[in-house]
């Protein structure tokens, strides 16, 4: 119990610490986290594609995607 209140307190120190970060720093950040969220955008396009080549993947990602057919 006390190491997850230790971790638990560390994770809102780190919070904190980037919060103050982005405000401080809006142009800074944006260069930082930018090729991240880039990435994540190319990762997931490939999933998408990947499943498109697979059998019942159109109905899959409309699952995915919480749509009605």
């Amino acid at each position: 119990m006390k190491n997850t209140i230790n971790r638990d307190k560390s994770h809102e120190e780190q919070i904190e610490r980037w919060a103050e970060f982005v405000r401080n720093h809006p142009e800074e950040w944006k260069s930082k986290i930018k090729p991240f969220i880039d990435g994540q955008i190319l990762m997931a396009r490939r999933f998408y594609a990947k499943l498109l080549e697979t059998p019942d993947g159109r109905a899959k990602i409309l699952e995915l995607r919480d749509v009605k057919i």
